[in-house]
């Protein structure tokens, strides 16, 4: 049996953590919360509810993920494959077991949970996002020959090959980061399609004219930065 990690990011998420962490199947070893410097009781709620639970004071999602890895990469025995699942209860934590099944059958070293349009609940995407979304992939298409259609946060990877990909993104540009290292380095992925709805609580990126500014600008960036000097 393949051992399998879950890293989920959280930040102020004390309403949606612990019914993430209770839909997550029992295949999975370890769950590891990491607190991205709450104000609420995260901490408390993903304990209670039987995650690891890291802190990360400094903010932004990179960041958080990051210290996931480094905790991992400290443990004497390393896990097979690592999934990586946002706080916010939009996605359902049960398809972990399709997102994990080309990873564990060989076909994939890589999975994307795409959140397309027929399984997406009404309003559980902001218009900004799906454009947002639509501009990245389109571009990575045309730059890269890339298939895929999201940069979904719901993913599966190995864990060697997570390690190759040398993870740098503090913030914003984490999945689109993961995904063009995995485009250049001609790992084979999969998407794999997901349910997706409303999030508990206001999304610190989407739901702010900030956050959606400099998300936009990080994606962007990191599309035509890693293709001029890739």
């Amino acid at each position: 049996m393949q051992q399998i990690k879950v890293i989920i990011p959280a930040y102020n998420e004390q309403d949606s953590i612990g019914l993430v962490v209770k839909d997550i199947p029992q295949i999975v070893d370890e769950i590891i919360v990491v607190n991205n410097n709450s104000s609420d009781d995260t901490v408390k709620v993903a304990r209670a509810a039987g995650a690891t639970v890291l802190t990360e004071k400094r903010g932004g999602y990179g960041y958080a993920c990051l210290k996931g890895i480094d905790y991992i990469n400290g443990l004497e025995t390393k896990p097979d494959i690592v999934v990586f699942l946002d706080g916010d209860y939009s996605d359902y934590p049960e398809e972990l077991l399709q997102i994990v099944a080309p990873i564990q059958d060989g076909t994939a070293a890589f999975v994307v949970g795409a959140r397309v349009k027929e399984l997406r609940a009404q309003g559980s995407m902001t218009p900004q996002q799906v454009f947002g979304n639509w501009l990245a992939c389109f571009l990575m298409r045309i730059l890269y020959k890339s298939k895929f259609t999201d940069l979904g946060p719901f993913r599966g990877i190995r864990w060697d090959t997570l390690v190759g990909l040398h993870m740098s993104d503090k913030t914003y540009g984490w999945t689109v980061e993961m995904q063009l290292k995995i485009l250049q380095k001609a790992i084979p992925y999969q998407e794999i399609k997901v349910n997706y709805r409303e999030r508990i609580g206001v999304s610190k990126v989407s739901g702010t004219v900030k956050g959606t500014i400099f998300a936009g600008i990080k994606i962007i960036g990191w599309i035509f930065k890693h293709y001029i000097f890739r």
